[in-house]
């Protein structure tokens, strides 16, 4: 049986000092766990160096700001710290999550004076979805709930109240048999999956939606980057769930599914193939030490 979270013999980096797991407690008045002021990243530690630190780490910074506070730490503090924990967990092949929130001086809409609070642990993490699967094709369903419009949520930041939705919609996905869901915008637009940006593949080029209700991912960015080293063209557009009939294949990407290849959405079907396996390769010998993409 696995050990819970909360009782791993690892350490946890908290406001500025090293604790063990099981002593990191917060009251249960906390202002981020009752109204969301809370703020994260998930990170991928290769080799025992985290893949684009400091990328991660200002957009920490940029999602509190959005949330309207700030961590009390700069970029190059918080890059650092995430270094430490790792070493002193002597973690290699890591899962890197820093979170910072409102505290508990205060408990109601306003918090303004409340303390802001940052922590980041580490935890040893194989990947994400089946290797077996990740080039032969996961199974999507259609999720429920959509993304929502711009002007309803501060899409932009990784905070963890837009998860809610996420949550719900990859459980119901995975009780019909499915390993995760895609979502619509609110206007009905192919967005995202739960945790994961999504890719498309027509006639060799690469159809992915424009990230302007959810975040243009940091692996998705790499991604992009190196399709277009090897000359692939990348479209950036608005994709209507009628259009997936007409894609050959489909692969999404995050922090957690790295590159992982689709083979059904729904009623849609895709076949992994040349430009999803190539991706898949390079990203790898981009994120291990020592690593070189093909064509960079």
């Amino acid at each position: 049986m696995a050990v819970p979270f909360d009782q791993r013999s690892d350490l946890i980096w908290f406001d500025g000092k090293l604790i063990p797991t099981v002593d990191c407690k917060i009251s249960l008045l906390t202002h981020g766990l009752h109204y969301a002021s809370c703020v994260f990243e998930g990170e991928r530690a290769y080799g025992g160096k985290v893949f684009e630190s400091t990328a991660h780490s200002e957009r920490l910074k940029n999602s509190a700001k959005i949330l309207d506070f700030d961590i009390p730490y700069g970029v190059a503090e918080i890059d650092a710290a995430k270094q430490l924990v790792l070493d002193k967990n002597n973690q290699k092949e890591a899962y890197v999550r820093p979170i910072a929130w409102r505290g508990s001086e205060a408990l109601g809409v306003s918090a303004q004076n409340n303390k802001i609070h940052l922590a980041i642990a580490t935890w040893e993490w194989p990947s994400y979805f089946d290797p077996a699967q990740r080039l032969k094709g996961i199974r999507l369903d259609l999720a429920e709930y959509r993304r929502p419009d711009p002007k309803t949520a501060p899409c932009l930041a990784k905070a963890a109240g837009l998860y809610m939705i996420c949550t719900i919609s990859k459980h119901r996905a995975e009780q019909r048999g499915y390993a995760d869901a895609m979502m619509l915008d609110w206007q009905g637009r192919v967005a995202e999956c739960t945790g994961a940006n999504i890719f498309f593949v027509k006639d060799g080029k690469i159809h992915t939606p424009i990230a302007d209700c959810f975040l243009a991912g940091i692996t998705r960015a790499t991604v992009i980057g190196l399709a277009r080293r090897n000359n692939i063209e990348v479209i950036e557009r608005r994709i209507m769930p009628e259009e997936l009939s007409g894609f050959s294949e489909c692969f999404i990407t995050g922090t957690a599914a790295e590159v992982t290849a689709v083979s059904e959405i729904a009623q849609w079907t895709f076949t992994p193939a040349r430009i999803t396996a190539q991706l898949m390769r390079d990203y790898e010998h981009t994120v291990h030490p020592g690593g070189k993409a093909a064509a960079a």
